[in-house]
């Protein structure tokens, strides 16, 4: 098995302003992990607050300089993360795009280095 990482990028901007759009979308990740924790291979996932909140840490000089704010300024952050153990890329693949339709949002597929799982 291998470890890979699922990233959901969040365009910067206000929410959609449908309630029940979001409530959706929320279920259908919900179900999700459930099939992913089902089959063996949830590993872990959370969304993230905004770029807003970020703290950045720069080793410079011996030291370390630390600002607020995202590391880069862009059009997109990363929203939220999703670790899953499966056997290959094109299983990874499969969940990413079972994300991206129930997110409606782009999503990052990347192995870990390393790459093996429990």
């Amino acid at each position: 098995m291998t470890l890979y990482l699922l990233s959901i990028q969040q365009p910067h901007g206000e929410q959609p302003p449908e309630p029940e759009f979001l409530a959706g979308v929320m279920r259908q990740v919900g179900e999700l992990r459930d099939e992913l924790s089902a089959a063996g291979s949830w590993v872990f996932g959370q969304g993230l607050h905004g770029p807003e909140t970020a703290t950045v840490l720069r080793a410079r000089d011996g030291d370390v300089l630390i600002t607020d704010g995202p590391f880069v300024e862009g059009k997109e952050y990363l929203g939220g993360i999703v670790v899953i153990d499966v056997p290959d890329l094109d299983v990874a693949l499969a969940w990413g795009r079972r994300y991206a339709l129930a997110t409606t949002l782009p999503i990052e597929v990347r192995p870990f280095q390393g790459g093996s799982g429990a």
